[in-house]
């Protein structure tokens, strides 16, 4: 296993995150454009772009991280769809619909209940499913893992995880049973903000959290997905630095994997949180455009948590892999409102109407693909 000292840990220590955050605040107009003119975008160079006054050039900014992702990834993007096997949960995140404490009705699909909400959403075109759990090492063992891959996988051609951590041997009987991606979102890189939301459970370990994305590389998870959860901290900026700082450890050390960024953004749900700082849609397109230039070769991944109106318009700058039509309950795709979703949605389009929009726009939806296709478009 990883150690805790090891690895992306031992570089996050060595970020002055918050010497960087306060060069993003003071950085001049001049800082900004070297960082636009840089054939490599460092962490200083990122914080600038992430500046007030890189918003006031939001425009180029975006036009650049435009120009980038037609480079590396031409129009192409992957569509997927969250599929939520249960929202029992152990731990208690202060900011999540599913936390222990909550007084919601819980539910657990059977592998049964599995197999039929994703046929349901193959008959509607994906090919890539996302299989979701709340943190409950009981009712969403590992045994029943790998029992719902392998009960998919003859007929899903990807299926990634979004889970709680694992050991390195459960992630290779998982791949054995057909897992090709895993999903492991550090929330906030900030540890003293870290532990003040996780309250309680296994997630409360930030060390565990942080190195489980290597813990799967290493036992041969073929794509990664990291991203933090914009609104929980204080600084956004840091945790946008601290991501694109992560996911190029992770492109340097498994360079045949696929790893992917995403920047969530806070939605309501049953727990009432209420984001210490709102980022606002224009700090979002910044954020994200900025994280594009830092990591080019990273995919970003953006979910129905988001408008439409505003997922269109990212699409056309960065995004390359996005949900459609999905639903943030066990079951919520054949039996709606039989349990507690963890966080409301914005974009409510059908799946169809996701691919017709970006048919329309010029791009290519990938229902289907080969490892790494959507990679080399265009290249």
């Amino acid at each position: 296993m990883t150690s805790p000292q090891g690895g992306f840990a031992r570089e996050l220590a060595a970020i002055d995150l918050k010497g960087l955050s306060l060069y993003a605040e003071l950085a001049t107009d001049a800082d900004v454009t070297a960082a636009l003119a840089a054939d490599r975008v460092d962490l200083r160079h990122l914080a600038a772009l992430l500046s007030p006054a890189a918003e006031r050039r939001l425009e180029e900014l975006a036009s650049a991280a435009q120009h980038v992702t037609r480079q590396r990834f031409g129009k192409a993007v992957r569509l997927f769809a969250p599929l939520y096997v249960s929202n029992a949960c152990l731990s208690t995140c202060t900011y999540c619909g599913f936390a222990k404490n909550l007084d919601v009705t819980r539910r657990t699909l059977s592998i049964d209940e599995v197999e039929a909400e994703a046929r349901l959403l193959t008959d509607r075109g994906f090919r890539h499913l996302l299989l979701v759990a709340g943190e409950h090492r009981i009712e969403t063992s590992a045994d029943y893992l790998v029992g719902v891959l392998e009960r998919l996988r003859p007929f899903v051609p990807s299926l990634s995880i979004e889970t709680q951590t694992w050991s390195d041997d459960t992630y290779s009987r998982l791949v054995a049973a057909g897992l090709e991606g895993v999903i492991h979102y550090q929330e906030t890189y900030d540890r003293t903000r870290y532990a003040e939301v996780h309250a309680a459970g296994w997630k409360r370990d930030f060390d565990r959290r942080l190195n489980s994305t290597e813990r799967a590389a290493e036992s041969g998870v073929r794509r990664l997905g990291i991203g933090s959860l914009l609104g929980l901290a204080e600084d956004w900026r840091a945790d946008v630095l601290a991501l694109a700082a992560h996911a190029d450890f992770l492109l340097r050390k498994y360079w045949r994997t696929e790893v992917t960024m995403s920047l969530p953004r806070i939605k309501p749900s049953a727990s009432g949180f209420q984001p210490l700082v709102p980022v606002t849609d224009p700090a979002y397109v910044q954020a994200l455009s900025a994280l594009r230039l830092a990591v080019p070769d990273a995919g970003i991944v953006l979910s129905t948590r988001e408008p439409a109106a505003l997922r269109d318009g990212l699409v056309n700058l960065m995004v390359t892999s996005m949900s459609a039509g999905s639903s943030t309950e066990p079951g919520g795709y054949s039996t709606p409102g039989a349990s507690q979703e963890q966080f409301s949605i914005s974009d409510e389009r059908s799946p169809a109407d996701v691919a017709a929009m970006l048919e329309a726009a010029g791009f290519e939806p990938v229902w289907k693909d080969a490892f790494g296709l959507h990679e080399t478009v265009g290249l």
